[in-house]
């Protein structure tokens, strides 16, 4: 249908004010594209419709003429310097997943949008026949679905997800390439399915979402689903797709940067220092074992379900789970072989195992386990393999057959790209760790002051984790690469060697020295601290590592520790001064006079020296 040509600008503005008066009438709104209009948005063929009754005394029939780029409804509006803008993409998604579960073969795909933010827009159901797996494509003018390189959205109907990738045609070898290195549609499939991807094996992950058909968005959430085709836009937009050519790839990573998490979880509203995300991040690089602890809703469950939501691009890595207080063995973690089958395995049904082969096939991707309240049980019955493995690098045996159903193999290995993370609370239903566990974790401490809570107090806000959803996995292998990081870089080693040499002199005096394990964490946990925080001083950095490294251990009786704990705090400030009566004494201590060269550590041994005065006895997690 052609338009009338008489239709003028004041028929249009007029159009525009009776949907202002009435508007939009219900199945007319617009699925794509908005006329702009002092700031207000209004669809383009109503308009069209309205303007042809105040110019011919009829309305016209929306479904007789086309809208959308290059058609001559939008030319008209247009024509009459009236800006057109594309909608959110969110309606888009749903139309599209709509689509390919319709229950008649429709592949037409006219109604879809042919630019998006400045770039090609293509769907595709399948061409004659329904294809199994439908997708949206994005190019740039010198880039093709057939051979170049493209974000594209893959909805894998069989499995139900739908993955937003870093495209890689499949018929022709691309001349460009991402320049990146991530988790491919093929692993994922296969890793999450155990099935072999049948196409876009190569294409790279960049997020994926799993789809409810029970419910009417699908189960997806308009945000993210907007920020991470945002985000992926913008990066293909600024890439130089002459960087990489003949198909050579740049394999240099996004460096790691915590100050990007940082930045990233001021959205979510919750509060941690500077101090304390730089130290938690610091200790996962230097050895994959971190323990935290403190008193119980200060923090430690969240921060480390931040960090995995964060950095993570998908749900598969990473699995939270509650201790119970009745594990006495390793089965709730690794499960165990069936008696009556000798062929089968019963997996616990958690996901840690599958968590375990997961990490061991996808080595650049990295996969964490959270044990929350991890002593209320004790931890060296069930976590005994674990504790060894860490340390021996040797496999833990499952089962005596080489392979038996569901992809369970004899032996596994815990991974370098594997983390644990163990959170602790103490009190009278949980236990005490052995000597033997802290030796081998990064310990942090999570502390609440009166100035914090009063803080919180008087802006108390909901939790939005979601914001942080997958916006690091960018850094995932800037983050491995760190971990990998053994070369020794300069940290004052003559000061670090004396000041750990007098520390090793009073703690050997209660039984509480370190070993040469300990002491290669220690120099290890400076190294990463200064290649996060250059700016960090040696002080601030022997700080973290004498609280974390050397304390955990101190526990027993008034008369055995207050000797040693008064050395060791003089230790931590200048000066001649009367630890026992000038710091000990003093309620009011400030840990922040320029005199006190390791401040963490002397209000912990501040703490553990006056509970071993009131109690007659201490230990580090209890002060």
């Amino acid at each position: 249908m052609k338009l009338p040509t008489n239709i003028q600008k004041e028929h249009l503005l007029q159009a525009i004010n009776r949907i202002d008066r009435e508007g939009i009438p219900k199945g007319a709104q617009s699925k794509y594209y908005d006329v702009v209009h002092n700031g207000k948005r209004y669809p383009p063929k109503l308009v069209v419709s309205y303007a042809n009754l105040y110019a011919n005394n009829k309305e016209l029939d929306r479904g007789a003429f086309e809208g959308g780029e290059g058609t001559p409804c939008f030319k008209l509006l247009q024509d009459f310097s009236f800006e057109i803008k594309d909608k959110a993409f969110f309606p888009i998604i749903l139309n599209f997943l709509e689509q390919a579960h319709s229950s008649t073969v429709n592949l037409k795909t006219s109604e879809y949008p042919k630019n998006y933010r400045g770039l090609k827009m293509s769907v595709s159901f399948g061409k004659g026949n329904r294809a199994e797996i439908p997708w949206i494509a994005f190019l740039k003018d010198n880039q093709t679905v057939s051979k170049g390189i493209y974000p594209v959205y893959l909805y894998f109907q069989e499995y139900k997800i739908l993955v937003l990738a870093y495209g890689i045609s499949e018929t022709h070898k691309p001349e460009s390439d991402w320049g990146i290195n991530m988790n491919t549609v093929g692993q994922l499939v296969e890793g999450k399915f155990f099935k072999e991807a049948k196409r876009y094996r190569s294409s790279l992950v960049c997020s994926y979402y799993e789809i409810d058909l029970q419910d009417e968005t699908f189960g997806l959430s308009p945000k993210i689903i907007e920020d991470d085709l945002t985000n992926l836009l913008n990066f293909y937009k600024k890439l130089d797709l002459s960087s990489f050519p003949d198909g050579q790839i740049d394999n240099t990573y996004p460096p790691f940067a915590w100050d990007a998490f940082k930045s990233a979880i001021n959205s979510t509203n919750l509060r941690y220092s500077d101090l304390l995300m730089v130290r938690f991040i610091a200790s996962l690089v230097t050895k994959p074992f971190v323990i935290l602890t403190g008193l119980s809703g200060s923090g430690k469950t969240k921060l480390a379900q931040s960090f995995v939501r964060w950095i993570c691009a998908s749900s598969d890595q990473y699995v939270i789970l509650p201790v119970a207080s009745d594990w006495t063995n390793r089965e709730p973690l690794l499960g165990y072989p069936n008696a009556l089958n000798s062929e089968e395995y019963v997996k616990p049904d958690n996901g840690v195992l599958d968590l375990l082969i997961n990490a061991n096939r996808n080595s650049d991707r990295p996969f964490f386990l959270i044990l929350d309240e991890m002593n209320l049980s004790h931890v060296e019955r069930y976590f005994a393999d674990f504790l060894s493995a860490l340390e021996s690098n040797e496999e833990i045996p499952l089962c005596s057959q080489a392979k038996l159903k569901d992809g369970v193999p004899a032996r596994i290995k815990l991974p370098p790209n594997l983390y644990i993370i163990g959170t602790v609370n103490i009190d009278e239903t949980t236990y005490m760790f052995s000597p033997k566990v802290l030796d081998r974790a990064n310990t942090i401490e999570f502390r609440v002051s009166r100035k914090d809570m009063e803080s919180f107090l008087t802006d108390v806000k909901e939790i939005q984790l979601a914001q942080l959803d997958r916006k690091g996995a960018t850094m995932a292998n800037g983050f491995l690469k760190l971990s990998e990081q053994r070369g020794m870089i300069d940290i004052g080693q003559p000061n670090v060697v004396s000041t750990l040499s007098r520390f090793f002199g009073e703690l050997q005096k209660v039984g509480a020295e370190f070993g040469y394990r300990s002491a290669t964490e220690v120099f290890r946990l400076l190294q990463q601290l200064t290649r996060l925080d250059p700016e960090m001083q040696l002080n601030e950095k022997l700080d973290i590592a004498i609280i974390q490294k050397l304390l955990p251990k101190l526990h027993g009786s008034r008369r055995k520790l207050c000797p040693v704990l008064a050395s060791i705090a003089s230790f931590c400030i200048r000066g001649e001064i009367n630890v026992e009566k000038d710091v000990f004494g003093k309620e009011d201590f400030n840990f922040d006079d320029p005199l006190v060269i390791y401040p963490l550590s002397l209000e912990k041994i501040w703490r553990m020296y006056n509970s071993a005065i009131d109690n007659g006895f201490a230990s580090f997690a209890e002060a």
